[in-house]
Protein backbone atom coordinates (compact mmCIF):
# COMPACT_ATOMS: atom_id res chain seq x y z
CA UNK A 1 0.00 0.00 0.00
CA UNK A 2 1.65 3.29 -0.86
CA UNK A 3 1.90 6.49 1.22
CA UNK A 4 0.27 10.07 1.06
CA UNK A 5 3.02 12.85 1.60
CA UNK A 6 2.68 12.69 5.49
CA UNK A 7 3.44 9.39 5.75
CA UNK A 8 6.92 9.71 3.46
CA UNK A 9 8.38 12.30 5.33
CA UNK A 10 7.81 11.14 8.61
CA UNK A 11 8.57 7.59 7.86
CA UNK A 12 12.02 9.24 6.39
CA UNK A 13 12.35 11.54 9.32
CA UNK A 14 11.82 8.87 11.92
CA UNK A 15 13.49 5.42 10.14
CA UNK A 16 10.12 3.84 10.15
CA UNK A 17 7.21 2.46 8.04
CA UNK A 18 4.74 5.41 9.35
CA UNK A 19 1.27 5.26 8.42
CA UNK A 20 -1.66 7.22 9.70
CA UNK A 21 -2.22 6.54 13.36
CA UNK A 22 0.84 5.84 14.63
CA UNK A 23 3.51 7.23 16.65
CA UNK A 24 6.76 8.27 15.83
CA UNK A 25 9.52 10.06 17.29
CA UNK A 26 10.92 11.87 13.75
CA UNK A 27 14.25 14.28 13.52
CA UNK A 28 13.05 17.93 13.18
CA UNK A 29 15.20 20.16 10.60
CA UNK A 30 14.09 23.68 11.76
CA UNK A 31 12.25 24.73 15.19
CA UNK A 32 11.38 28.20 15.74
CA UNK A 33 9.88 30.71 18.03
CA UNK A 34 8.85 34.24 17.61
CA UNK A 35 8.28 37.14 20.06
CA UNK A 36 5.37 36.83 21.64
CA UNK A 37 5.81 32.82 21.89
CA UNK A 38 9.37 32.76 22.13
CA UNK A 39 10.27 33.56 26.26
CA UNK A 40 7.92 31.17 27.42
CA UNK A 41 10.16 28.59 25.40
CA UNK A 42 13.20 30.08 26.24
CA UNK A 43 11.96 29.97 29.96
CA UNK A 44 11.22 26.09 29.48
CA UNK A 45 14.00 24.84 27.78
CA UNK A 46 15.77 26.64 30.49
CA UNK A 47 14.18 24.51 33.50
CA UNK A 48 14.54 21.71 31.33
CA UNK A 49 18.79 22.77 31.96
CA UNK A 50 19.62 20.52 28.70
CA UNK A 51 22.57 22.87 28.46
CA UNK A 52 23.05 23.62 25.11
CA UNK A 53 20.70 23.40 21.90
CA UNK A 54 20.69 20.15 19.51
CA UNK A 55 21.41 21.69 16.27
CA UNK A 56 21.60 26.31 16.82
CA UNK A 57 22.26 26.64 13.42
CA UNK A 58 18.61 24.69 13.30
CA UNK A 59 17.18 26.87 15.24
CA UNK A 60 15.83 30.60 14.98
CA UNK A 61 13.86 33.67 17.03
CA UNK A 62 11.81 35.77 14.95
CA UNK A 63 11.27 39.24 15.93
CA UNK A 64 8.33 39.99 13.81
CA UNK A 65 4.91 40.55 16.16
CA UNK A 66 5.43 43.36 17.87
CA UNK A 67 7.71 45.41 16.18
CA UNK A 68 8.55 48.13 16.51
CA UNK A 69 8.32 47.69 19.74
CA UNK A 70 5.37 48.93 21.37
CA UNK A 71 5.97 48.77 24.96
CA UNK A 72 8.35 48.09 27.70
CA UNK A 73 7.42 44.71 28.61
CA UNK A 74 7.84 43.61 24.56
CA UNK A 75 10.74 45.75 24.69
CA UNK A 76 12.62 43.62 27.55
CA UNK A 77 11.07 40.22 25.96
CA UNK A 78 12.92 41.51 22.46
CA UNK A 79 16.17 41.95 24.70
CA UNK A 80 15.68 38.45 26.45
CA UNK A 81 15.34 36.99 23.30
CA UNK A 82 18.33 38.44 22.13
CA UNK A 83 20.45 36.96 24.72
CA UNK A 84 19.24 33.68 24.46
CA UNK A 85 20.61 33.62 20.88
CA UNK A 86 23.45 35.29 21.64
CA UNK A 87 24.28 32.76 24.53
CA UNK A 88 23.06 29.75 22.33
CA UNK A 89 24.52 30.58 18.84
CA UNK A 90 20.99 30.02 17.27
CA UNK A 91 19.92 32.49 14.74
CA UNK A 92 18.10 35.26 15.05
CA UNK A 93 15.91 37.50 12.60
CA UNK A 94 15.62 41.28 13.89
CA UNK A 95 12.56 43.12 13.57
CA UNK A 96 12.07 44.87 10.09
CA UNK A 97 13.50 41.19 8.47
CA UNK A 98 9.44 39.95 8.09
CA UNK A 99 7.36 37.64 9.03
CA UNK A 100 8.58 34.10 10.95
CA UNK A 101 6.68 32.13 7.94
CA UNK A 102 7.61 34.19 4.99
CA UNK A 103 11.40 34.16 6.12
CA UNK A 104 11.21 30.45 6.96
CA UNK A 105 9.99 30.03 3.19
CA UNK A 106 12.58 32.11 1.89
CA UNK A 107 15.41 30.96 3.80
CA UNK A 108 14.74 27.42 5.52
CA UNK A 109 12.15 25.23 4.01
CA UNK A 110 12.26 22.78 1.93
CA UNK A 111 10.71 19.24 0.38
CA UNK A 112 10.48 16.55 3.02
CA UNK A 113 11.57 19.17 5.64
CA UNK A 114 9.83 18.58 8.95
CA UNK A 115 9.75 22.21 10.86
CA UNK A 116 8.12 23.32 13.88
CA UNK A 117 7.32 26.69 15.56
CA UNK A 118 5.84 27.57 18.35
CA UNK A 119 2.97 29.41 16.13
CA UNK A 120 -0.18 27.91 14.57
CA UNK A 121 0.66 28.77 11.53
CA UNK A 122 3.75 27.17 10.92
CA UNK A 123 1.73 25.07 8.55
CA UNK A 124 2.80 28.14 5.79
CA UNK A 125 5.75 25.74 4.78
CA UNK A 126 3.85 23.23 3.45
CA UNK A 127 3.53 25.49 -0.01
CA UNK A 128 6.97 24.22 -0.38
CA UNK A 129 6.21 20.19 0.60
CA UNK A 130 7.45 20.42 4.19
CA UNK A 131 5.53 18.85 7.02
CA UNK A 132 5.27 21.74 8.63
CA UNK A 133 2.92 22.50 12.41
CA UNK A 134 2.58 24.65 15.31
CA UNK A 135 3.44 23.13 18.73
CA UNK A 136 2.79 24.46 22.07
CA UNK A 137 6.06 26.35 23.69
CA UNK A 138 7.30 23.67 26.17
CA UNK A 139 7.30 21.38 23.17
CA UNK A 140 9.42 23.51 21.19
CA UNK A 141 11.73 23.78 24.00
CA UNK A 142 11.83 19.78 24.11
CA UNK A 143 12.50 20.36 20.36
CA UNK A 144 15.23 22.92 21.58
CA UNK A 145 17.39 20.15 23.48
CA UNK A 146 16.61 17.15 21.64
CA UNK A 147 16.67 18.09 18.12
CA UNK A 148 13.28 15.70 17.89
CA UNK A 149 10.12 15.26 18.61
CA UNK A 150 6.84 12.98 18.60
CA UNK A 151 3.80 12.83 16.39
CA UNK A 152 1.11 10.98 15.60
CA UNK A 153 0.98 10.47 12.02
CA UNK A 154 -2.38 12.29 10.42
CA UNK A 155 -4.81 10.81 8.78
CA UNK A 156 -4.82 12.69 4.83
CA UNK A 157 -7.79 14.57 3.38
CA UNK A 158 -7.24 14.58 -0.75
CA UNK A 159 -8.17 18.19 -1.74
CA UNK A 160 -8.02 18.26 -5.49
CA UNK A 161 -8.66 21.29 -7.80
CA UNK A 162 -9.09 21.38 -11.53
CA UNK A 163 -9.42 24.70 -13.83
CA UNK A 164 -8.52 27.98 -13.94
CA UNK A 165 -9.52 30.92 -12.04
CA UNK A 166 -10.97 33.83 -13.21
CA UNK A 167 -9.78 36.97 -13.02
CA UNK A 168 -9.57 38.53 -10.02
CA UNK A 169 -9.55 35.08 -8.11
CA UNK A 170 -7.07 33.44 -6.41
CA UNK A 171 -6.00 31.41 -3.59
CA UNK A 172 -7.17 33.18 -1.44
CA UNK A 173 -10.53 32.85 -2.12
CA UNK A 174 -10.11 28.97 -3.00
CA UNK A 175 -8.79 28.28 0.68
CA UNK A 176 -11.56 30.53 2.14
CA UNK A 177 -14.53 27.90 0.26
CA UNK A 178 -12.81 25.32 1.18
CA UNK A 179 -13.30 25.98 5.04
CA UNK A 180 -16.63 26.45 4.45
CA UNK A 181 -17.10 23.44 3.03
CA UNK A 182 -14.56 21.79 5.84
CA UNK A 183 -15.65 23.76 9.15
CA UNK A 184 -13.74 25.35 11.04
CA UNK A 185 -12.90 22.36 12.88
CA UNK A 186 -13.99 20.04 10.35
CA UNK A 187 -9.98 18.56 9.54
CA UNK A 188 -8.68 18.56 12.81
CA UNK A 189 -5.49 17.01 13.60
CA UNK A 190 -5.67 15.58 9.59
CA UNK A 191 -3.37 16.39 6.83
CA UNK A 192 -4.72 18.54 3.91
CA UNK A 193 -2.66 17.37 1.03
CA UNK A 194 -3.40 19.37 -2.44
CA UNK A 195 -3.33 18.30 -6.10
CA UNK A 196 -4.68 19.13 -9.54
CA UNK A 197 -4.03 21.16 -12.46
CA UNK A 198 -4.90 24.02 -10.70
CA UNK A 199 -2.01 23.19 -8.40
CA UNK A 200 0.73 21.96 -10.95
CA UNK A 201 -0.06 25.70 -12.40
CA UNK A 202 0.07 27.77 -8.80
CA UNK A 203 2.81 29.83 -8.02
CA UNK A 204 4.76 28.80 -4.86
CA UNK A 205 3.43 32.37 -3.11
CA UNK A 206 -0.30 31.07 -3.74
CA UNK A 207 0.18 27.64 -2.42
CA UNK A 208 1.80 29.31 0.70
CA UNK A 209 -1.42 31.06 0.91
CA UNK A 210 -3.35 28.03 1.02
CA UNK A 211 -1.36 26.13 3.22
CA UNK A 212 -1.14 28.79 5.98
CA UNK A 213 -4.58 28.79 6.16
CA UNK A 214 -5.47 24.66 6.37
CA UNK A 215 -4.88 25.07 10.45
CA UNK A 216 -8.19 27.01 10.80
CA UNK A 217 -10.07 23.93 9.45
CA UNK A 218 -7.70 22.40 12.10
CA UNK A 219 -5.17 20.60 10.55
CA UNK A 220 -2.00 19.41 11.47
CA UNK A 221 -0.31 20.19 8.13
CA UNK A 222 -1.48 21.67 4.84
CA UNK A 223 0.83 20.24 2.31
CA UNK A 224 1.58 20.58 -1.37
CA UNK A 225 3.43 18.22 -3.76
CA UNK A 226 6.71 19.34 -4.94
CA UNK A 227 7.51 19.74 -9.00
CA UNK A 228 9.59 22.12 -11.06
CA UNK A 229 7.65 25.35 -9.74
CA UNK A 230 8.67 24.67 -6.01
CA UNK A 231 12.60 23.73 -7.80
CA UNK A 232 12.88 27.04 -9.44
CA UNK A 233 11.32 28.87 -6.78
CA UNK A 234 14.19 27.36 -4.27
CA UNK A 235 16.61 28.00 -7.23
CA UNK A 236 15.37 31.99 -6.99
CA UNK A 237 16.48 32.03 -3.09
CA UNK A 238 19.95 30.31 -3.82
CA UNK A 239 18.64 26.94 -2.34
CA UNK A 240 18.61 25.08 -5.19
CA UNK A 241 20.51 21.92 -3.02
CA UNK A 242 16.95 21.86 -0.57
CA UNK A 243 15.05 20.55 -3.85
CA UNK A 244 14.00 17.34 -3.97
CA UNK A 245 10.99 15.73 -6.43
CA UNK A 246 8.37 14.28 -3.22
CA UNK A 247 4.71 13.11 -4.54
CA UNK A 248 2.77 10.82 -2.94
CA UNK A 249 2.24 7.42 -4.16
CA UNK A 250 -0.57 6.88 -6.46
CA UNK A 251 -2.38 4.07 -4.14
CA UNK A 252 -1.41 6.17 -1.08
CA UNK A 253 -4.89 5.72 1.24
CA UNK A 254 -6.64 8.92 2.39
CA UNK A 255 -9.58 9.04 4.90
CA UNK A 256 -11.81 11.71 2.55
CA UNK A 257 -11.60 13.18 -1.04
CA UNK A 258 -12.63 16.41 -1.76
CA UNK A 259 -12.78 17.67 -5.34
CA UNK A 260 -13.31 21.70 -6.23
CA UNK A 261 -13.54 23.22 -9.43
CA UNK A 262 -11.34 26.33 -9.18
CA UNK A 263 -13.06 27.72 -12.60
CA UNK A 264 -16.63 27.72 -10.52
CA UNK A 265 -15.14 30.31 -7.71
CA UNK A 266 -15.97 33.62 -7.01
CA UNK A 267 -14.41 36.52 -5.01
CA UNK A 268 -15.04 35.06 -1.39
CA UNK A 269 -15.12 36.61 2.20
CA UNK A 270 -15.53 35.10 5.91
CA UNK A 271 -17.70 37.64 7.56
CA UNK A 272 -17.43 38.47 11.69
CA UNK A 273 -16.37 36.52 14.01
CA UNK A 274 -15.04 32.84 12.39
CA UNK A 275 -12.99 32.17 9.42
CA UNK A 276 -15.58 29.62 8.38
CA UNK A 277 -18.75 31.90 8.12
CA UNK A 278 -18.02 32.52 4.54
CA UNK A 279 -19.70 33.97 1.56
CA UNK A 280 -18.96 35.29 -2.23
CA UNK A 281 -18.37 39.09 -2.15
CA UNK A 282 -21.26 39.59 -4.10
CA UNK A 283 -23.62 38.46 -1.32
CA UNK A 284 -21.97 41.62 1.20
CA UNK A 285 -21.06 43.89 -1.37
CA UNK A 286 -21.75 47.55 0.24
CA UNK A 287 -21.44 46.49 3.77
CA UNK A 288 -19.65 49.29 5.33
CA UNK A 289 -16.10 49.09 6.10
CA UNK A 290 -13.20 51.52 8.23
CA UNK A 291 -10.24 49.61 7.56
CA UNK A 292 -8.24 47.55 5.20
CA UNK A 293 -5.39 45.75 5.77
CA UNK A 294 -3.16 43.94 3.49
CA UNK A 295 -0.41 41.84 4.12
CA UNK A 296 0.28 39.18 6.84
CA UNK A 297 1.89 36.03 6.50
CA UNK A 298 -1.14 35.04 4.06
CA UNK A 299 -1.32 37.37 1.92
CA UNK A 300 1.56 39.72 2.49
CA UNK A 301 3.89 38.86 -0.43
CA UNK A 302 5.04 40.01 -3.49
CA UNK A 303 2.24 38.95 -5.80
CA UNK A 304 -0.39 39.73 -3.45
CA UNK A 305 1.11 43.90 -3.15
CA UNK A 306 1.05 43.44 -7.44
CA UNK A 307 -2.65 42.50 -7.34
CA UNK A 308 -3.15 45.50 -5.21
CA UNK A 309 -1.08 47.83 -7.33
CA UNK A 310 -2.85 46.70 -10.60
CA UNK A 311 -6.46 47.80 -8.62
CA UNK A 312 -5.46 50.79 -7.03
CA UNK A 313 -2.72 52.41 -10.04
CA UNK A 314 -3.90 56.00 -11.01
CA UNK A 315 -6.70 56.18 -8.31
CA UNK A 316 -7.26 57.20 -5.03
CA UNK A 317 -8.46 55.25 -1.46
CA UNK A 318 -12.19 56.34 -0.06
CA UNK A 319 -11.64 59.07 2.35
CA UNK A 320 -13.39 56.89 5.05
CA UNK A 321 -11.32 54.21 4.79
CA UNK A 322 -7.88 53.51 5.98
CA UNK A 323 -5.53 51.56 4.13
CA UNK A 324 -2.49 49.93 5.90
CA UNK A 325 0.11 48.27 3.93
CA UNK A 326 2.49 45.25 5.64
CA UNK A 327 4.90 43.45 3.42
CA UNK A 328 5.68 40.31 4.63
CA UNK A 329 9.94 40.51 4.71
CA UNK A 330 11.82 42.85 4.21
CA UNK A 331 12.71 41.21 0.16
CA UNK A 332 9.05 41.74 -0.34
CA UNK A 333 9.32 45.18 0.44
CA UNK A 334 12.70 45.81 -1.30
CA UNK A 335 11.13 44.37 -4.95
CA UNK A 336 8.18 45.47 -4.18
CA UNK A 337 9.99 49.28 -4.29
CA UNK A 338 12.02 48.31 -7.24
CA UNK A 339 9.28 47.08 -9.09
CA UNK A 340 7.05 50.59 -8.19
CA UNK A 341 4.53 49.01 -6.12
CA UNK A 342 4.90 50.63 -3.19
CA UNK A 343 5.00 54.24 -4.83
CA UNK A 344 1.43 53.16 -6.48
CA UNK A 345 0.38 52.12 -2.71
CA UNK A 346 1.34 55.13 -1.49
CA UNK A 347 0.10 56.96 -3.93
CA UNK A 348 -3.57 55.74 -3.55
CA UNK A 349 -2.98 56.88 0.20
CA UNK A 350 -1.53 53.56 1.67
CA UNK A 351 0.51 53.97 4.75
CA UNK A 352 3.43 51.47 4.67
CA UNK A 353 4.25 49.59 7.71
CA UNK A 354 7.69 47.85 8.48
CA UNK A 355 7.68 44.32 7.11
CA UNK A 356 5.92 42.13 9.87
CA UNK A 357 2.28 41.04 11.61
CA UNK A 358 1.61 44.85 12.13
CA UNK A 359 -1.91 45.09 12.53
CA UNK A 360 -2.76 41.44 12.36
CA UNK A 361 -2.94 40.16 16.01
CA UNK A 362 -4.25 43.82 17.62
CA UNK A 363 -0.70 44.59 19.33
CA UNK A 364 -0.14 47.87 17.60
CA UNK A 365 -0.33 49.20 13.58
CA UNK A 366 -3.80 49.79 13.32
CA UNK A 367 -5.80 48.60 16.27
CA UNK A 368 -9.59 48.89 15.50
CA UNK A 369 -11.95 51.47 17.07
CA UNK A 370 -15.12 50.76 18.88
CA UNK A 371 -17.72 49.28 15.89
CA UNK A 372 -15.62 49.82 13.64
CA UNK A 373 -15.16 47.18 10.60
CA UNK A 374 -11.96 46.20 8.93
CA UNK A 375 -11.40 44.25 5.74
CA UNK A 376 -8.11 42.06 5.89
CA UNK A 377 -6.11 39.41 4.34
CA UNK A 378 -5.49 38.26 7.17
CA UNK A 379 -6.20 34.37 8.21
CA UNK A 380 -8.41 35.05 11.67
CA UNK A 381 -11.32 37.15 12.63
CA UNK A 382 -12.48 36.56 15.63
CA UNK A 383 -13.58 39.10 18.14
CA UNK A 384 -10.42 40.68 19.58
CA UNK A 385 -8.49 39.29 17.04
CA UNK A 386 -7.22 42.80 15.79
CA UNK A 387 -6.90 44.39 19.14
CA UNK A 388 -11.10 45.48 19.98
CA UNK A 389 -13.86 43.19 20.98
CA UNK A 390 -16.29 45.68 20.02
CA UNK A 391 -15.60 45.55 16.37
CA UNK A 392 -15.90 43.27 13.14
CA UNK A 393 -13.13 41.63 10.55
CA UNK A 394 -13.79 40.46 7.57
CA UNK A 395 -11.41 38.71 5.59
CA UNK A 396 -11.01 38.55 1.84
CA UNK A 397 -7.80 38.61 -0.80
CA UNK A 398 -6.13 41.24 -1.70
CA UNK A 399 -8.10 42.12 -5.20
CA UNK A 400 -11.17 42.75 -2.82
CA UNK A 401 -9.30 44.82 -0.27
CA UNK A 402 -7.50 47.16 -3.04
CA UNK A 403 -11.04 47.55 -4.57
CA UNK A 404 -12.97 47.96 -0.99
CA UNK A 405 -10.28 50.54 0.01
CA UNK A 406 -11.68 52.51 -3.44
CA UNK A 407 -15.34 52.26 -2.39
CA UNK A 408 -15.62 52.06 1.36
CA UNK A 409 -17.57 49.01 1.29
CA UNK A 410 -16.93 45.49 0.43
CA UNK A 411 -16.66 45.61 -3.39
CA UNK A 412 -16.11 42.79 -5.89
CA UNK A 413 -12.91 43.22 -7.71
CA UNK A 414 -14.10 42.82 -10.86
CA UNK A 415 -16.47 45.68 -10.69
CA UNK A 416 -13.50 48.35 -10.49
CA UNK A 417 -10.78 46.62 -12.35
Amino acid sequence: MGKTLSEKILSDKSGTDARAGDIVIARVDLAFVQDTTGPLTVRQFKEVKHGRLAHPQQTAVFLDHAIPSPSRQLSNDHQFLRRFAEDTGCQVFEGGSGICHQLVAEKFAGPGDVIVGADSHTVTAGGLGAFATGMGSSDIAVVFALGKTWFRVPETFKISINGRFKRWVGAKDLVLHLIGVLGADGATYKALEFDGSTVANMTVPQRLTIANMAVEAGAKVGIFPSDNITRRYLAAKGRSGKYRALRPDADAMYERSIILDASELEPMVAMPHTVDNVTTVKMVSGTKIDQVFIGTCTNGRLEDLAAAAAILRNKKRNRNVRLIVAPASQYVLSQAMRIGYIQTLIKAGAVILPPGCAACLGLHQGVLGDNEACLSTANRNFKGRMGNPEASIYLASPATAAASALTGEITDPREVA
